[in-house]
């Protein structure tokens, strides 16, 4: 896949300013994209948009299609006269996950039954098409939420075994007994997908595209796992036997151990890989490009007895990738897929995403621990161009952060280093600066820098500390934070280096 030479920048929508908590799906999300188009941007990447739970990980979501009920901007149902608000005191620059699920589903509901009672007919004629076109997600969907807020927010093999093993009748029951439940889930998904698509409409019409994200593992907890059991190593309790994570590193005596159920990939193969061919439409209804996290996965993937409470006691498992990846150039044409390809690479793993054109990523925090051959050195990038440049991502410090615990061996490498490109800097406030013009200046087609680093902002403003199992995912923007003057230095910049 061909990308132009450009540059984006990476802000998830829940770090949006605004009232009522949390960053959602309106006037200020319309700001960011205005903003872009001003310094020249064209691309906004986000982070995995589904339905978060404990943790509040977007990479742990409860469904693989739908999306995060608290993006859903409610304001325009004050407007409509569905809802009436009071603000609980949300802190500012960071969100209060707590207070939120305490105060947006009660809200939602309540625009819910304002929504019953006032809504036009064309709005009812809308929903009632909504659920009817998405059905094949959304029935599932809606009915495990509505499962799991009745079962006190039980896992859903914690749940009694008719419903676990999804006995018919026992479905039918549940459906007609808590039939208001689910058609609220329902309705907080029409509206997700009503302001999304209205968003990407108006980004469109800006000349933006936006850069999804996707795991490549499933939750547990999960409505296609609760539904689809057979495409999972689970037993007969519906647990796991064999998870997901990454084994012992330079970063981890004892690897990662992230939990996520295996696929049974020869069951998928099977099926024609149907629920991934689906996920991706799904997906490219969302973004123009998706990125896919953890990408060596579909060459080989470490498989971790569930027994295990690390991820020592694993091994590598091969993964069907390129019948996958036929399949899904047979149904897409082109693969509009950006390959995570960070951590252990192999040259199997290289020679997959080469077979299919997919662009790969370099991350400029990790070119300076080692010396001039390391693979995320620009000058090092491939002659054609097909990677994208981060300065850092979503599970790394911000760049000043990362300055400031480098080694002085990394410091002067960077200075040197950028001393070649003809590149200085005198204070360390400039350093994200820094390294965003050396990635623009690079070969790498793409550049996308985290917004953090636009306004050089310390760890403070960090937004994942992998292995961390609270406190993520909660950095916002303030009100007012990022001006026109850094949307001036940014589109400086991009002319400079031939991004606009």
């Amino acid at each position: 896949m061909e990308l132009p030479c450009a540059y984006g920048l990476l802000l998830h929508p829940t770090s949006l300013p605004g009232p009522w908590g949390v960053g959602v799906l309106g006037e200020e999300a319309r700001g960011f994209l205005r903003f872009l188009k001003e310094a020249g941007a064209r691309y906004w990447q986000v982070l995995p948009l589904g339905p978060t739970g404990y943790g509040d990980s977007p990479y742990q979501s409860f469904s693989a299609f739908a999306g995060n009920p608290y993006l859903i901007d409610l304001r325009p149902l004050v407007d409509r006269g569905f809802v009436r608000l009071e603000d609980p005191g949300f802190p500012e620059g960071r969100v209060d996950y707590g207070l939120l699920y305490a105060w947006k589903w009660p809200a939602l509901r309540a625009a819910f039954q304002g929504f019953r009672q006032k809504a036009s007919p064309e709005e009812k004629e809308d929903f009632a098409r909504f659920q009817e076109e998405e059905a094949w997600w959304l029935r599932d969907y809606a009915l495990f939420m509505t499962l799991k807020s009745h079962h006190g927010g039980l896992p859903w093999n914690a749940w009694p075994l008719a419903l676990r093993t999804r006995e018919e009748r026992a479905l039918k029951e549940a459906e007609a007994s808590l039939a208001e439940e689910i058609a609220f889930h329902a309705f907080t998904q029409w509206l997700f997908f009503r302001q999304w698509g209205a968003l990407k409409e108006e980004a469109e019409a800006l000349g933006i595209a936006f850069i999804g994200d996707m795991p490549i593992f499933v939750a547990e907890d999960s409505a296609e796992v609760w539904a689809h059991p057979e495409w999972f190593h689970l037993d007969e309790e519906g647990r796991p036997t064999v998870v997901a994570g990454v084994p012992p590193d330079y970063f981890s005596e004892t690897g990662q151990r992230w939990g996520n159920p295996l696929y049974r990939w020869e069951v998928l193969e099977e099926e024609g890989f149907s629920f991934w061919i689906a996920r991706l439409r799904k997906a490219l209804e969302l973004f123009h490009l998706v990125r896919i996290d953890h990408f060596r996965g579909f060459e080989a993937y470490w498989e971790i007895p569930a027994s295990c409470p690390t991820a020592v006691e694993g091994r590598w498992v091969k993964a069907p990738g390129e019948k996958l990846f036929a399949r899904i150039q047979e149904a897409f044409g082109r693969i509009p897929i950006l390959a995570e390809d960070l951590g252990v690479i192999t040259p199997e793993v290289e020679a997959l995403r080469d077979r299919f054109g997919l662009p790969g990523m370099k991350v400029l925090q990790f070119a300076f621990d080692n010396g001039m051959e390391n693979p995320f050195l620009p000058h090092n990038y491939p002659e054609h161009g097909r990677v994208v440049v981060y300065t850092g991502t979503h599970d790394n410090d911000t760049t000043l952060g990362w300055y400031r615990t480098a080694t002085p061996h990394e410091r002067d490498f960077l200075k040197r280093y950028l001393a070649d490109w003809g590149i200085t800097f005198r204070e360390e406030a400039e350093v994200p600066w820094a390294l965003m013009r050396l990635g623009m200046a690079s070969r790498a087609r793409l550049a996308v820098y985290p917004v953090q680093d636009v306004l050089a902002l310390g760890s403070e403003a960090r937004m994942n500390y992998p292995g961390r199992p609270s406190g993520n995912w909660a950095w916002r923007l303030r009100p007012g934070e990022i001006k026109e003057e850094h949307g001036e230095r940014l589109l400086s910049l991009a002319e400079a280096t031939g991004r606009v």
